[in-house]
């Protein structure tokens, strides 16, 4: 296993190398001065050009490149050009109320999305299975911002069950902190929980039409069992993935739904930021959403050891 790890480690090198390079060229081809923009429509063409000296913007690509990089093996993300703080700093900020979200919105997919697959899959052809497939269909039809404007009239304005907008942190209490997060977290958690809801269905399809469940149902088990222990077990792994990947989609596709309801996460920092052409915040917000999209997916693929003994077979 320990071989495994590593080689999937070693493998990440070269996405990581063409991520950096990506980001950089695509933030630096794109038209736009962030010295102009600092200094405001105003400034002199010799105002401009000093600042972009003094940024260091004037240097070749390449060298500004190789530059960034070093320090970000360093740890160094660079400096803020409009915060003047820490570009890794203003990410700690703001990582918080986006993986606060995404956790959340994530658990919510999947107490949904399980239940409803199973139920779906077991029901095969009767009302229940269409009715939910059908809903399922909706939930990954609408947009996640139009469900949270609708939850944000209804809940927030209509009945004013909850906060309409903003964020509470954590230490100010659990209640005044997941309050804040409900409605966008069921803005998100719904339009995932369909997708998984889905996969589940079908995973579970393929393994209750197989012989061993046949067998354990002529051994007389309980059905829940059956289902629980045997079919749905057998049938995680695709799941597992899904639920890896909606819960990167989460982390890095919050954008929008944070603007809506004004949480201070990486979306509203990295909207401000390309709004001021603040490079640096950009770069730093980017390679790190990267990261931990990546880390995600390898920590889903080491844990497909743990669910099926067969992949670590597999592996040996």
């Amino acid at each position: 296993m320990l071989a495994y790890i590593t080689k999937r480690l070693l493998s990440l090198i070269p996405v990581l190398a063409v991520v950096t390079i990506a980001i950089f060229l695509i933030i630096h081809i794109t038209p736009g001065d962030p010295a102009a923009t600092i200094l405001g429509m105003e400034a002199s063409q010799g105002e401009i050009d000093n600042l972009n000296k003094e940024l260091g913007l004037d240097r070749p690509l390449i060298e500004q490149y190789t530059s960034w990089l070093g320090g970000v093996f360093k740890g160094d993300l660079g400096n803020s050009i409009f915060m003047k703080q820490p570009v890794s700093e203003a990410i700690a900020e703001h990582i918080g109320p986006t993986l606060s979200l995404a956790i959340l919105a994530q658990v919510i997919a999947i107490l949904l999305a399980i239940p409803f697959g199973i139920l779906a899959a077991y029901k095969r052809g009767s009302a229940a299975d269409y009715s939910l497939m059908g809903m399922s269909l909706l939930g990954m039809a609408v947009p996640s911002f139009l469900l949270a404007l609708l939850l944000m009239l209804l809940v927030g304005v209509k009945l004013q069950w909850l906060p309409v907008a903003g964020y509470a942190p954590l230490s100010k209490g659990f209640w005044e902190h997941i309050q804040y997060l409900i409605m966008p977290g069921i803005s998100l958690g719904t339009i995932q929980a369909a997708l998984i809801t889905r996969m589940t269905r079908s995973s579970m399809l393929e393994i209750l039409n197989l012989n061993f469940i046949k067998t354990a149902r002529s051994k007389g088990l309980h059905e829940a069992k059956v289902l629980f222990k045997h079919a749905f077990r057998s049938a995680f792994l695709p799941i597992l993935t899904v639920i890896g990947q909606t819960f990167g989609t989460l982390v890095t596709g919050a954008v929008v739904v944070e603007a809506i309801f004004n949480i201070p996460g990486l979306g509203q920092l990295i909207l401000n930021s390309i709004a001021r052409r603040d490079v640096a915040v950009i770069q730093g917000v980017v390679l790190v959403v990267t990261l931990m999209y990546v880390t995600i997916n390898l920590v889903i693929d080491l844990l497909y050891g743990a669910v099926d003994p067969r992949v670590r077979l597999d592996r040996k």
